[in-house]
């Protein structure tokens, strides 16, 4: 198997966090994730666990019944990351409404 650059692991965590605040508050599982970043389940959870590292991820352990997940894994972004998200999405669109 070829080695994925650093640059482009930075790329597809970044690209997993626009797709988490797109589907906010919703919570999705990790293969969920690896079939619209269409990259192997493995590849993506080691992704998710280095976002959930530096704080930028939650991991969702419960189901919405309050069931414990035993082999299942849900993310969602973290409040503060939320927050910063969508402060840049409201002044790109105010920025562009000026036009």
């Amino acid at each position: 198997m070829s080695k994925i650059s650093k640059e482009k692991q930075e790329k597809i965590m970044s690209n997993i966090v626009a797709l988490l605040f797109q589907h906010s508050p919703q919570a999705l599982f990790t293969s969920d994730i690896s079939k619209i970043e269409a990259r192997d389940e493995e590849f993506i959870k080691r992704l998710l666990h280095e976002l959930k590292r530096k704080g930028m991820i939650l991991l969702v352990n419960k189901s919405p019944k309050g069931m414990n997940y035993i082999k299942r894994q849900r993310w969602r972004l973290s409040n503060e990351v939320y927050e910063v998200y969508n402060k840049k999405q409201n002044n790109q669109n105010q920025y562009l409404g000026s036009f």
